[in-house]
C-alpha cells in the first residue's frame, strides 16, 4: 500500500512538466511557435500602410495623368495661336510689301512725269527753278554741263571740275554725242586719259566706245599729251598747254514735284509755272 502511494505522488509531481512539454513533429522536430497577439497587430498595420501607399500612388498617377493631359492641351492651343500669329504676320508683311511696291511704282511714275514736265518747262524757260542743275549749268538728259572759257592746263581744268563734284567731259553715249555736236565747241579739254605719244586727229564719233575715257597716268603730266575737242574732231596736244574747260556731272536724281508745278511770287502766293 505504501508503494502505491509513493508511485502516485511521483506521478502527480511530474505532471506539470509533462504538460509544459510540447509534442514533437513527425520527424522529431519541434512545431513552430504560435505568433503572439502583438505580432499579428503589427503585421495588420503594415498591410494597411502598404494598401494606403498603393492607393496614394494611384491617386498621384491619376493627378499626374490629368495634369499632363491638360498641359498638352494648353501647349497645342499655344502652338495653334503661334501658327495663327505667324500666318497673320506673313499676310501683313505681304500686304505691306505690296503697298510699298505700289507706292514705289506710283512715286517712280510721278517722278518720271515731273521730270518730263520739268524738261518742257526748262526748254521754254531755262531759268525755271525746277531744273536739277546748278545755275549757269546746262541740263541734258541725266547730266549737267558747265562751259568755262578760262584758259587752263589740263590738270588745272580737271581740278576746277573736281572742286564742283564734276569731271572733264566724257562722251559715252550717242545721245550725249549728238548733244555735244549740236553745240559747236572749240578748244575744250576732254576727259580723255593722257598719252605718252601724240595721237593723230580723230572724229568725235569714233571716241564714244573708246577705253581712253578711263583716265590714268596723271601722276606726272610732263611731256604727256591730252585730248581736246575742236568742233567735231579730237586733237591731242601737250597737257601743259592751255585750253578751255568743259565740266560734266550727274543731274540731281530727284526733282521737287511741287517746285515743278508751282513758282513762288512776291507776297507768298503761287501760280502755275
Amino acid at each position: 500500500m505504501s508503494e502505491e502511494v509513493t508511485y502516485a505522488d511521483l506521478k502527480f509531481q511530474n505532471f506539470p512538466a509533462t504538460e509544459n512539454t510540447k509534442p514533437l513533429g513527425r520527424v522529431g522536430k519541434k512545431a513552430p511557435p504560435v505568433l503572439s497577439r502583438g505580432w499579428r497587430q503589427a503585421a495588420l498595420i503594415l498591410v494597411l500602410l502598404c494598401v494606403l501607399l498603393l492607393f496614394g500612388l494611384l491617386i498621384l498617377a491619376t493627378v499626374f495623368h490629368s495634369t499632363l493631359k491638360a498641359e498638352k492641351g494648353r501647349l497645342n492651343e499655344l502652338q495653334n495661336i503661334q501658327e495663327e500669329l505667324q500666318k497673320n504676320l506673313s499676310l501683313q508683311l505681304v500686304n505691306s510689301w505690296n503697298s510699298s511696291e505700289q507706292i514705289r511704282r506710283l512715286s517712280a511714275m510721278l517722278q518720271k512725269t515731273a521730270t518730263q514736265l520739268c524738261r518742257e518747262l526748262y526748254r521754254k524757260n531755262p531759268a525755271h527753278k525746277c531744273q536739277p542743275c546748278p545755275p549757269s549749268w546746262v541740263w541734258h538728259t541725266d547730266n549737267c554741263y558747265l562751259l568755262n572759257d578760262y584758259q587752263l592746263t589740263w590738270q588745272q581744268s580737271e581740278m576746277v571740275c573736281s572742286a564742283q563734284n564734276a569731271s572733264l567731259l566724257k562722251m559715252r553715249s550717242r545721245s550725249e554725242l549728238e548733244f555735244i555736236k549740236s553745240r559747236p565747241l572749240y578748244n575744250y579739254w576732254l576727259g580723255l586719259s593722257p598719252r605718252k605719244f601724240q595721237k593723230s586727229v580723230e572724229k568725235v564719233d569714233d571716241t564714244v566706245a573708246s577705253s581712253a575715257w578711263d583716265i590714268r597716268n596723271t601722276s606726272n603730266l610732263n611731256m604727256m599729251y591730252c585730248g581736246f575737242i575742236y568742233n567735231t574732231y579730237v586733237y591731242y596736244t601737250q597737257c601743259s598747254d592751255r585750253q578751255k574747260t568743259l565740266c560734266q556731272k550727274m543731274a540731281h536724281p530727284s526733282l521737287n514735284i511741287e517746285s515743278v508745278l508751282t513758282n513762288d511770287i512776291p507776297g507768298g502766293s503761287r501760280y502755275p509755272g
